[in-house]
C-alpha cells in the first residue's frame, strides 16, 4: 500500500522554500551564509534551497541556528529534514516504481485532493491492467520508431508501477478526494479491444461508488463554457499540509510540465469547473457507465442458444413461399 505521507522530494522542496524564506528574513545573502558557515561549495546552499539535494540534518541545524529560529520551528523543520532524506524507505511502500511513474507518485503521496482531466485517455489512477498495457505498449512503439534508446524497457514493470499508484484511492485512512472528468471518446472503440474496454468500464463503475471518488463523463458533443476546448490533459493536486503549495501537472503527450504559479493554477481551476458543469452529474455518470458496460458485455459475449450462437430473427414462409420476418 503506497504511503500516505508526502514523498521525500516534496519534503525537500518544502524544506528548501522554508530555508530560503528564513535566510531572507534574516537579511543574509547566500554568499554571507556560505562564508559564515565555512562551507567549501558555493552551490551547496543553492541546492538545498531549491530542493535538489538530500539535506544533511547537521547542515540544517547550522542554518537554523544562524537564522535564529526558535525551538518549535527548529523541531518541525528537522522532522521535515528526516522525511526529506528517506527516499529508500518511501519507495519501499510501492511494489514497483519506475522513473516515469515516480514523478506522479511523488505528487500523489500526501495529497488531500486530486482533480484530473484527460481529453483522450482514462487517467492513470483509474486504468485497468489491460487498458494500461494497451496505452504503454502503443506509446512504446512510437518511442521505438523514433529511435528512443529506452523504448525497450520492461513494459510489465511500467504497468505494475502505474497500478501501484492506484492503491492511494482505496486506502482505509487518508485516501485523497478524487474527481475526474472522463471524455466519452476515451472509452470509445479507438481506445482498445472490446474486452479491454468492457473491463475498464466495469472498473470505473466500482470506483465511482467509492465515497472519496467522483467521476463525470463528458459526452462528445457537449459544449464547454463558451465553446472552450481544453488543449491538454492536466491534474491539480492539493496537499494535506496546507503549507505545501498546490501543484498543477500538465501532460503534453511526451513531455510533462509542473507549476505552482498561482495565476496558472487559477486558470486551470476555472477550466475544471467548466468541465464538471458541462459533464454528466456523478449519478448520471454511474448510470451511463453501467449501461455502456452492459452493451459491451453483450458485444464481447453474445447471447447463445443450446446449440451455438444466437441466429438471425426467426422466419416463416408466406403464402407465396417467400421468407418473411416473424
Amino acid at each position: 500500500m503506497p504511503p500516505a505521507v508526502p514523498s521525500p522530494i516534496r519534503r525537500r522542496r518544502r524544506l528548501g522554500g522554508e530555508l530560503r524564506r528564513l535566510r531572507e528574513a534574516a537579511g543574509l545573502t547566500g554568499d554571507q551564509v556560505i562564508e559564515h558557515l565555512g562551507w567549501a561549495s558555493a552551490s551547496k546552499l543553492s541546492r538545498m534551497e531549491n530542493g535538489r539535494s538530500r539535506p544533511d540534518p547537521q547542515d540544517v541545524r547550522d542554518l537554523l541556528d544562524l537564522y535564529g529560529v526558535d525551538d518549535a520551528l527548529q523541531s518541525e523543520l528537522l522532522g521535515i529534514t528526516h522525511e526529506a532524506g528517506n527516499m529508500r524507505g518511501w519507495l519501499k511502500g510501492y511494489p514497483a516504481m519506475t522513473q516515469q511513474q515516480r514523478g506522479f507518485a511523488e505528487l500523489e503521496a500526501g495529497c488531500a485532493e486530486i482533480s484530473e482531466y484527460n481529453p483522450v485517455l482514462v487517467p492513470g489512477l483509474l486504468q485497468t491492467t489491460g487498458y494500461a498495457r494497451v496505452r504503454i505498449s502503443s506509446a512504446s512503439q512510437v518511442d521505438h520508431a523514433a529511435g528512443d534508446p529506452e523504448a525497450d524497457e520492461d513494459i510489465e514493470t511500467e504497468i505494475k508501477a502505474r497500478l501501484a499508484r492506484q492503491a492511494a484511492l482505496t486506502r482505509e485512512t487518508d485516501a485523497p478526494r478524487y474527481t475526474a472528468v472522463l471524455e466519452e471518446t476515451a472509452l470509445g472503440h479507438r481506445a482498445g479491444p472490446p474486452e479491454v474496454l468492457r473491463e475498464q468500464l466495469a472498473q470505473l463503475c466500482e470506483l465511482a461508488m467509492l465515497p472519496n471518488v467522483t467521476l463525470h463523463v463528458l459526452l462528445r458533443d457537449t459544449p464547454i463554457g463558451q465553446w472552450y476546448l481544453p488543449p491538454t490533459a492536466f491534474s491539480i493536486y492539493r496537499f494535506a499540509d496546507p503549507l505545501d503549495p498546490e501543484t498543477l501537472a500538465i501532460e503534453g503527450g511526451f513531455t510533462d510540465v509542473m507549476s505552482t504559479e498561482l495565476i496558472t493554477l487559477n486558470r486551470y481551476k476555472v477550466v475544471f469547473e467548466w468541465l464538471c458543469t458541462a459533464a454528466l452529474s456523478a449519478t448520471d455518470t454511474l448510470s451511463w457507465l453501467i449501461e455502456s458496460t452492459g452493451r459491451l458485455s453483450t458485444a464481447v459475449n453474445p447471447p447463445t442458444v443450446a446449440f451455438g450462437p444466437a441466429t438471425a430473427p426467426a422466419q416463416r414462409r408466406g403464402s407465396s413461399g417467400r421468407l418473411t420476418e416473424r
